[in-house]
């Protein structure tokens, strides 16, 4: 099992939720945050965060409740449906220092746009 490390609030995803640094958002709600990455890997590139203190998907999925996790998972539908999302998308979560894991809270990259094949290039 991937080490759950202590939540640490100085992380980038805590400021943007606490409006210390802005952010290009595209969905909120009482639960979770979604706003553009601004280093986007295609052209629709989508980060989405619970707005609870989670270091990772382990920490998540091991300490959330059922209605965080629910919540979450329902977002995503929501955001591609705003967004108007609908030849495919890829969903990405980073996780540890092998997954190359960046931003130490819990967060999926939304990617679509164009066609990403087998790879992100």
């Amino acid at each position: 099992m991937i080490d759950i490390i202590n939540y640490d609030d100085s992380n980038i995803f805590s400021k943007i939720l606490r409006k210390e640094i802005p952010s290009d958002i595209v969905f909120e709600d009482k639960n979770v945050l979604a706003f553009k990455d601004i280093n986007p890997q295609a052209p629709i590139h989508i980060l989405i965060i619970p707005k609870s203190k989670y270091c990772s998907f382990s920490d998540f999925s091991l300490k959330a409740s059922s209605e965080e996790i629910e919540a979450f998972f329902r977002a995503i539908n929501d955001i591609t449906e705003k967004l108007k999302i609908y030849d495919g998308y890829r969903l990405i979560s980073n996780v540890g220092a092998f997954g190359g894991q960046e931003v130490p809270h819990f967060h999926f990259h939304l990617l679509s746009g164009k066609a990403l094949g087998s790879k992100i290039t």
